[in-house]
């Protein structure tokens, strides 16, 4: 039985801890070795120990790829330079007047890719309600080749069910893509739901220690598979083997990283609905939230990625509260250890134009957090201050 089929039959901490890894057949090194080379030498033509040049194959990242495909629980990995190359090598697979479905509640830097970058090749982007599977169907047409989803969404935390969406994608014939950076492959499979593609930026949960810029595609179909493997070799958006190193070494404690992420983000949330200067809390773990039942159908746990806004809506309200914190650090990102504030208006969604943003409810007073691991009565304690401030 080959190691990917036993993993596949291990509980979720045992397949994090060992996917991947296999060791090294000339030393024995339990860690994937970082192979650190442009070129393999070939006895004769065409003749090598399959590696030719590092853009098309390296050892560390083939490992990689191994360990993304089964803690996703499908058959192919692919790794890629950022989040956004691996979404750029997805929207590679259509053609000019080929049409996309795409979340209106989504990270900015996608919205940009696929307005600022491939709209001007002639693909079409109908950004919808996908919490409202409806939506879908009344844009789908002929021309529709891709549904592009997150859930949960960046930053709203709007929750949309992926096998019913599924389910919908397959009977139009379009491929269906899921960001799953928010819940990552711990609380969430999106393959299993029935999705054709899933992407992670795993600059986030994946790496897990903000210190490693690289994105990921897992599948299971073979031919799509070899498209977009075609697309990762031919654009060259590949990550370096250290990176790839980086990555194998944060998927090997993201159960536990978890776990702590979505008991601190509980702690957090409901010190947040309770305060009496904050107005609304996006988390899908309340019970109230729209999606919640779809999110308890399909997620394992509810994360750590919290948004809110204050009574008080002004930007200046907004700008204390971003700035007063002492733990929760300002930045961009999210997933790592440590845990982060942001302000969606002016960073991750800045692209976004302003009233698009605001008609989908991103205003300009929303806060975003990205709850980490330290410990959860520290965490409250800050933002009290900071809120108190």
């Amino acid at each position: 039985m080959s190691t990917s089929k036993i993993l596949n039959n291990l509980k979720t901490a045992t397949k994090f801890i060992h996917a991947g890894a296999e060791p090294d057949p000339s030393t024995g090194a339990i860690m994937t070795p970082i192979y650190q080379t442009s070129t393999y030498v070939q006895s004769a033509p065409g003749q090598h120990k399959g590696y030719e040049y590092a853009r098309s194959q390296n050892p560390t990242r083939f490992a990689l790829e191994s360990a993304l495909a089964t803690i996703e629980n499908g058959k192919y990995g692919l790794a890629f330079a950022s989040g956004v190359a691996a979404t750029d090598a997805v929207i590679k697979l259509l053609n000019p007047g080929d049409e996309v479905i795409a979340a209106n509640d989504m990270y900015g830097g996608t919205y940009r890719l696929f307005t600022k970058i491939f709209e001007k090749f002639g693909i079409r982007f109908h950004y919808v309600d996908t919490t409202n599977v409806d939506n879908i169907h009344k844009a789908l047409n002929e021309k529709t080749k891709l549904i592009w989803i997150e859930t949960p969404t960046n930053p709203l935390m709007n929750i949309s069910d992926i096998a019913a969406i599924a389910d919908l994608s397959k009977k139009a014939g379009t491929i269906l893509c899921v960001d799953n950076t928010f819940a990552s492959p711990y609380l969430q499979n999106p393959l299993d739901l029935g999705a054709d593609i899933v992407m992670h930026s795993s600059t986030k949960y994946l790496g897990g220690h903000s210190d490693v810029i690289q994105g990921a595609l897992i599948l299971n179909d073979t031919e799509l598979r070899d498209k977009l493997y075609f697309i990762q070799k031919s654009s060259g958006a590949v990550p370096g083997p250290f990176d790839c190193f980086l990555v194998l070494r944060g998927i090997k404690t993201l159960h536990v990283r978890m776990k702590a992420h979505c008991e601190n983000g509980a702690a957090v949330a409901h010190f947040l609905r309770n305060h009496s200067k904050v107005d609304k809390v996006y988390w899908c773990g309340f019970e109230d939230h729209p999606n919640h039942d779809i999110a308890k159908k399909q997620m394992r746990g509810f994360g750590g990625m919290i948004s809110f806004t204050l009574k008080d809506s002004s930007i200046e309200a907004a700008t204390k509260v971003l700035s007063g914190t002492k733990i929760f650090s300002l930045a961009e990102s999210l997933g790592g250890v440590e845990s982060l504030i942001n302000h969606p208006a002016s960073m991750t969604h800045a692209s976004i134009p302003r009233e698009e943003r605001l008609k989908y409810g991103l205003t300009d007073g929303l806060i975003r957090l990205s709850v980490g691991i330290e410990d959860a009565d520290d965490l409250v304690n800050d933002l009290s201050q900071a809120l108190e401030s």
